[in-house]
């Protein structure tokens, strides 16, 4: 599983980042991003947690 943060669509709540600091992190101009490469399959429930509670759905999987 890979995940992207639309920055167009992120509006920094940081939801994705406390749910999953081990795949969500602080990028440019104070929007998430997700960290490269494939989520770890021991961190894809809190991942997919997190696109879940995205209040604008800026995250998708892939």
């Amino acid at each position: 599983m890979k995940v992207k943060v639309d920055p167009e669509l992120c509006i920094a709540c940081g939801a994705c980042i406390s749910l999953a600091p081990e795949v969500y992190d602080w990028g440019e101009n104070e929007k998430a991003q997700a960290l490269a490469g494939e989520v770890p399959l021991e961190m894809e429930d809190e991942a997919r947690e997190a696109l879940e509670s995205c209040p604008t759905e800026a995250i998708k999987s892939y």
